[in-house]
């Protein structure tokens, strides 16, 4: 037994790849396509929380999931090969380059007709889902973009989600950072914001996990 979570040194983390992560050769691909072909590979997720998501989607069976930035589309994805024969997917990002990959493992994955990709700015996105009446309408949704509109992203998120509905988070424990008080740069500072702002929401059920950069996942009552 252990009062604390343990430290994941090399050893310790290749472990536990080992045993429990069963990431598809599709997957494996995109990773490895998005490390060879972007600038900042490490916007990807990692495979354990790609495959953590795709686990908590198959238990919740939704029917309406939103997804706040892209990238290559590892995270979209594992949520979409998760979704029952009815769920969809809106996916918001701005960079028609980054998506165009997604697009072509979506098609590959044969769950391209599963997810409708709105490229533009994803405040507008939000503010038109909210407009055209679809708050508390979503069971799932996933945030990982700018962290400069992180605190807007959750506000307006959270309205779109059904009471019971699952919202999660990544980037939250932001290689450390946010637990050291002499950064201050402008990015930390929202993610600090953020995470303060959840503990203390009583909207939410809350747990964050210590995988990948940190995943939050807040259950709306």
């Amino acid at each position: 037994m252990s009062s604390k979570t343990i430290k994941l040194n090399p050893k310790v983390y290749q472990y536990f790849k080992n045993v429990s992560l069963r990431e598809p050769g599709l997957l494996r691909r995109l990773r490895e396509e998005t490390q060879d072909c972007t600038s900042d590979p490490g916007m990807q997720i990692s495979p354990e929380q790609g495959q953590l998501m795709h686990l908590l989607v198959r238990l919740m069976k939704p029917r309406k999931v939103l997804e706040i930035g892209v990238f290559t589309g590892y995270s979209s994805l594992s949520v979409a090969t998760a979704l029952p024969p009815e769920g969809r997917l809106i996916a918001c990002d701005k960079s028609e380059e980054w998506t165009s990959i997604a697009r072509k493992y979506w098609t590959e994955a044969g769950v391209a007709d599963k997810i409708d990709l709105r490229l533009g700015p994803a405040l507008d996105t939000l503010d038109g889902l909210l407009a055209n009446g679809a708050a508390g309408s979503f069971d799932f949704a996933f945030i990982d973009a700018d962290k400069r509109n992180l605190l807007l992203y959750y506000e307006k998120v959270l309205m779109l989600l059904r009471p019971g509905g699952m919202l999660g988070i990544d980037n939250t424990l932001w290689s450390g950072k946010v637990a050291d008080s002499r950064v201050r740069d402008k990015d930390t500072v929202i993610i600090r914001k953020l995470n303060k702002l959840i503990h203390e929401d009583e909207r939410v059920f809350v747990s964050m996990i210590p995988i990948g950069d940190g995943f939050t996942l807040a259950l709306k009552r």
